[in-house]
């Protein structure tokens, strides 16, 4: 190994690197989990459209959080930013398993924008109840793959995968759908 002398060495960071693609995505590195390659690699593709429809189910939740309107606005504006957080944390949980089966998490926006499945929302703003009914809706998507996925790579002997599937991603969306559909529920909000 050679070495820059001393006085060559600066810290002046080096700017506009380029790279050669080392993974493509849609592979699958080769590790000692006691997985097969397909059982890994089916179950990165069922993980990676998740990803992406989680990742856009959590921007969902950030524009509905700021575009809040009505009596309602400060209890919903809470509501829909805690649920992000917990998108959030979904998004990090599930590429973190795509990583560690060994292959490549969907991140750019840009790709992920092409492989969803969830609806695009309008631009503006739209009505409380449509908003949270978008929200229903995405959710719903992502649960009705999240429990075909999750007994698809179960039979494939995926038990990290399937854990990952049913105690996180389905347990934390059906309680955000039933905190927004208890929203969506014809009630006064006195008595008169």
């Amino acid at each position: 190994m050679t070495t820059t002398p001393r006085q060559n060495r600066t810290s002046q960071p080096w700017l506009h690197q380029q790279g050669s693609e080392i993974q493509a995505f849609g592979s699958v590195r080769q590790f000692t989990l006691g997985l097969s390659y397909d059982a890994r690699m089916y179950s990165c593709e069922r993980l990676n459209q998740i990803l992406a429809d989680t990742q856009i189910l959590y921007a969902l939740y950030k524009k509905h959080h700021w575009l809040m309107r009505g009596p309602t606005f400060y209890q919903l504006h809470l509501l829909l930013d805690k649920h992000a957080g917990e998108q959030v944390v979904l998004v990090d949980t599930i590429a973190e398993r795509v990583q560690t089966l060994g292959g490549v998490g969907v991140g750019d926006p840009r790709h992920v924008a092409e492989i969803t499945v969830v609806p695009r929302p309008p631009n503006g703003v739209e009505e409380v109840p449509a908003m949270l009914s978008r929200l229903l809706e995405a959710h719903e998507l992502i649960l009705i793959d999240a429990h075909d996925a999750a007994g698809r790579v179960a039979e494939l002997g995926d038990d990290g995968t399937n854990d990952l599937i049913v105690s996180q991603v389905i347990r934390t969306g059906e309680l955000q759908c039933w905190f927004l559909a208890e929203h969506l529920v014809d009630t006064p909000l006195v008595h008169s």
